[in-house]
């Protein structure tokens, strides 16, 4: 059992480097540690910790991160947002970009792809034949690369697309595994681009964005590197661009530059 000293260790590390509050979650920590502590042939958290620490090629630090993030995720989740991200946004974003014919999406917290095929399946079908003459690829990226790597891949259970509408999964998967499993067509996933990027990191983007989702990830995080965060989403985005959440989070309506367009779809202030 992990003792106080060595979850408070965690904590703080976890806390400093990636901003994830793990205070209430000492139980779960230790719960996922112990197999890896037994395989790895660790005879403590603090000698594993210790590794993490001094481990220059960051194998070890991934390995932390991986088994500490949870990800989450289905196909349609919320599917309200790309709703209105189909009805509203791109409307707006065909006008505002018809001569440059360039989007900048962003999807912050990829987890294990679902999310982003979403956005990119939205976007077919949005443009249609048109799709051709626009870039419409899209920035996936996530903390953990144990699950970039299965969003890499691309392959989902049958089950898992079971609320995916038949006419998207015909255009845009193709039954694997003796149809008990579906597979991203590699036009869909040309879409999207993955890589391994932490949120507490400086935004590195050379353009500002035209929309951001960023869907349960904040759960995670102290008010204070919350309200960091949004800053930070705020300015990366180009005037008029949108901020989508998750439907279950909130950010401090009285204290943020964003105008609030519904609980969890914001907006930044045109001009």
């Amino acid at each position: 059992m992990i003792t106080n000293e060595e979850f408070q260790r965690i904590a703080v590390y976890m806390k400093q480097n990636y901003g994830i509050d793990l205070g209430q979650k000492k139980v779960i920590v230790n719960g996922r540690l112990q197999k890896h502590m037994r395989t790895g042939g660790w005879k403590s958290v603090n000698e594993f910790m210790d590794a993490v620490e001094r481990d220059r090629s960051g194998v070890e630090e991934k390995m932390l991160v991986n088994l500490l993030t949870t990800n989450h995720t289905y196909f349609m989740r919320e599917f309200e947002h790309f709703d209105y991200f189909k009805s509203t946004v791109l409307p707006w974003l065909r006008m505002k970009e018809g001569n440059k014919r360039e989007l900048r999406i962003w999807c912050g917290a990829a987890s294990t792809g679902e999310e982003p095929y979403m956005i990119a399946m939205v976007l077919a079908d949005f443009f249609g034949l048109e799709r051709d003459r626009w870039d419409t690829k899209i920035l996936a990226t996530d903390i953990s690369t144990r699950v970039l790597k299965q969003a890499m891949a691309g392959v989902y259970t049958a089950e898992q697309l079971n609320k995916v509408p038949e006419g998207w999964k015909k255009k845009f998967f193709t039954s694997v595994a003796g149809g008990s499993q579906y597979k991203v067509k590699d036009e869909l996933k040309a879409e999207v681009i993955y890589r391994q990027f932490n949120l507490m990191d400086p935004f590195p983007f050379r353009k500002k964005m035209h929309t951001i989702f960023l869907r349960n990830v904040m759960i995670y995080f102290d008010e204070k590197t919350k309200k960091e965060l949004v800053q930070k989403v705020y300015n990366a985005l180009e005037p008029g661009g949108y901020f989508f959440i998750g439907t279950t989070e909130t950010i401090d309506r009285s204290d943020t530059p964003f105008q609030i367009i519904r609980p969890s779809i914001f907006r930044k202030k045109e001009g």
